[in-house]
C-alpha cells in the first residue's frame, strides 16, 4: 500500500477562524495531542505573523519529537529567516513557503508579472532550503491558476529544492472531478514531477473540502493538508478524521495506509473544541456526538443482529467509549497529574499544577464522575497573574412573572468592585453587571452553551465571543451552574480582550 502524508493545520489555518485564537500553552497541548496521535507533519503556526505566532512554534518544536514541525512563510526573505530560527529546535523541521499563482492574485494582489512571481518562489525556495533540509512551496489560488502557468512555476521550484508541492483549493471553489484531473495533469506534465511529493490543501466554501481532497488522493497526491473537526477560516477545511476515516474504510478504492493512530481521534478533537470554543455538531461525521447512534427501529435491529448491517466503522476504532471515568473526590494529586500526563496536559510550575488541582477537588464536591472531558474543560480555564479581572462572587435571582437580577462582584486590578443589574434572564442580568464595573463597550458576537459529559450533573461550557475595535477573542467558562460558567466566559473573554500579547490573526494567509 502507499503512504499518505497527513499534514495538520489545525494551529495555523484552523486559529484563522475568528476567535479561535490559541495560546502558546493550549499550542503545546494540542500539539502534544497530534504527536500521539502520529501526525506527520504539524504546521504549528506562520512565525512572521506575530511574536506570540513564533514563540508558539519554537513552544511546540521543543516539546513535539516525533512529528515534523512546519512554521509557513511567504515568499519573503524575512518571513522565510524567522520561521528558521523559531524552527531551530525543531528535531524535524519543515519551512512551507507560498506564492499567488492566479491570474487574479498575481494582477490585483501581488501586482507582479508571471515571470516575476516565478523569480519570487525560486528565490524564496533556494532560501529555505540553505536554511532547512525539508522544503514545501504552495501555489496560493491554484484551484483558479492556468494550468500551463502551474506547471512552469512548479517545475522551477523543484528544481530550487521544494520536495513538497501543494496545490491549495485556497478559496473552495474546485469540484472532484476537476480538481482530481487538475494534480493528475500536473503530475503527467511537469518533468521533475518524480521528485517531489504533492499535496492537496481544500477550503470548504462549497462544502467540498474533503470530496476534493479525497478526489486529487485518487490521482496521485500523497499528502493532504487538513484540521481537526475542519476547523479554518471561512467555512474551515479539510477535516482530518474525514480525510484519514477515509483512506481507512475505503482502502479497496484507495489502496493506501496512514500513519494515524485513530483511536486518538475523538479525543484529540474534543481538546481542540474545548480549547477554541468551537463546539462540533452533533451530526458531524466521526467526531459528532451523533455519528454512531441509531434511533431507527430498522436500524436499530440490523445492527444488533449484525453490526456491518448500518456501522462501516467502529466507534471504538475512532475513539468513542475510550475515555473512562477514573477520577473523584478521594482521588489524590499524583493520581490527578498523572491522568493529565495521559491526556497530554503539563504544566509550566508546581504553582499551575496547585490550582488545576484545586479546581478539580471544588468541583469533584459538586460532580461525582469526573470524565476526561471535565478534566480537559478545567485546565483550559486558564488564569493569568497579569488577568485584569477575576470573579469573586456571584448572586443570580429568577423567579416567573418578576424580572431577573444579578449582583456580582469582580477583583478589577486587585480592588473588588460590585454592581446588580436587571436583565431578560440570569445570563443577561449577569452580563449587564460585569458590563457595568468594566465598562468594555465590547460587542458580543457569540455566546455558545455546550454540555461537556450528559447527565443533569454535568459541567455546562460556555463561549462567549467578543468583539473591538476589530479585535476579536473568545473567553471560555465551565461549571455545573450555567450561570455562573457564563460569568466565567465573559471574563475569560475581557481579560483576553485587555491582554497587550493577545494579537490579531494573521488573515494575510490564504493557502
Amino acid at each position: 500500500m502507499s503512504q499518505l502524508i497527513i499534514f495538520d493545520t489545525t494551529m495555523r489555518d484552523g486559529e484563522q477562524s475568528p476567535g479561535a485564537s490559541m495560546t502558546k500553552e493550549e499550542k503545546v497541548r494540542i500539539g502534544k495531542a497530534l504527536e500521539k496521535m502520529r501526525v506527520d507533519v504539524i504546521e504549528s503556526g506562520f512565525a512572521a505573523a506575530s511574536e506570540g505566532d513564533f514563540e508558539s512554534i519554537r513552544a511546540v518544536a521543543q516539546a513535539v519529537k516525533n512529528s515534523t514541525i512546519c512554521s509557513l512563510a511567504r515568499a519573503v526573505d524575512s518571513d522565510i529567516d524567522r520561521a528558521a530560527e523559531a524552527l531551530k529546535a525543531a528535531q524535524r523541521a519543515r519551512i512551507h513557503t507560498f506564492i499567488a499563482t492566479s491570474p487574479i492574485h498575481m494582477e490585483h494582489k501581488l501586482r507582479m508579472t508571471p515571470e516575476q512571481v516565478i523569480a519570487r518562489a525560486v528565490h524564496a525556495v533556494s532560501r529555505a532550503r540553505n536554511l532547512v533540509e525539508d522544503v514545501e512551496f504552495s501555489c496560493e489560488d491554484a484551484g483558479r491558476s492556468e494550468l500551463d502557468f502551474l506547471c512552469r512555476i512548479i517545475e522551477a521550484a523543484i528544481d530550487a529544492g521544494a520536495r513538497t508541492i501543494n496545490i491549495p483549493d485556497t478559496v473552495g471553489y474546485a469540484i472532484p472531478e476537476e480538481f482530481g484531473q487538475t494534480v493528475k495533469q500536473l503530475i503527467e506534465r511537469i518533468p521533475n514531477s518524480d521528485k517531489a511529493i504533492f499535496s492537496v490543501h481544500c477550503h470548504n466554501d462549497l462544502g467540498l473540502a474533503v470530496a476534493n481532497s479525497l478526489a486529487a488522493v485518487a490521482h496521485g497526491a500523497r499528502q493532504v493538508e487538513c484540521t481537526i473537526n475542519g476547523l479554518g477560516e471561512r467555512a474551515g477545511n479539510a477535516a482530518l478524521e474525514e480525510i484519514v476515516m477515509g483512506v481507512q474504510t475505503r482502502a479497496d478504492l484507495f489502496n493506501m495506509t496512514t500513519h494515524i493512530d485513530t483511536t486518538q481521534i475523538v479525543p484529540t478533537s474534543r481538546l481542540v473544541s474545548t480549547i477554541t470554543g468551537f463546539p462540533v455538531q452533533p451530526n458531524k461525521a466521526i467526531v459528532g456526538a451523533n455519528a454512531f447512534a441509531h434511533e431507527s427501529g430498522i436500524h436499530q435491529d440490523g445492527v444488533l443482529k449484525h453490526r456491518e448491517t448500518y456501522e462501516i466503522m467502529k466507534a471504538e476504532d475512532v475513539g468513542w467509549g475510550a475515555n473512562k471515568m477514573v477520577m473523584g473526590k478521594h482521588s489524590g494529586r499524583a493520581a490527578f497529574r498523572a491522568k493529565l500526563d495521559e491526556l497530554g496536559v503539563s504544566f509550566e510550575s508546581d504553582q499551575d499544577l496547585n490550582d488545576a488541582f484545586v479546581r478539580f477537588k471544588a468541583l469533584a464536591d459538586k460532580k461525582h464522575e469526573i470524565f476526561d472531558e471535565d478534566l480537559q474543560a478545567l485546565v483550559s480555564e486558564t488564569h493569568s497573574e497579569t488577568d485584569r479581572y477575576e470573579l469573586v462572587s456571584l448572586e443570580t435571582h429568577t423567579k416567573t412573572g418578576d424580572i431577573p437580577h444579578a449582583h456580582i462582584s469582580l477583583m478589577v486590578d486587585g480592588e473588588e468592585l460590585s454592581a446588580r443589574s436587571s436583565g431578560s434572564g440570569a445570563v443577561d442580568a449577569t452580563f449587564n453587571a460585569i458590563e457595568a464595573i468594566v465598562n468594555a463597550s465590547a460587542h458580543l458576537q457569540l455566546y455558545s452553551v455546550n454540555a461537556i459529559t450528559s447527565g443533569t450533573d454535568s459541567q455546562g461550557e460556555v463561549t462567549v465571543r467578543l468583539e473591538r475595535d476589530g479585535r476579536i477573542v473568545n473567553g471560555l467558562g465551565s461549571d455545573t451552574d450555567i450561570v455562573v460558567a457564563s460569568a466565567k466566559a465573559m471574563i475569560s473573554a475581557l481579560n483576553h480582550l485587555e491582554s497587550a500579547s493577545e494579537r490579531a490573526h494573521p488573515q494575510t494567509s490564504g493557502v
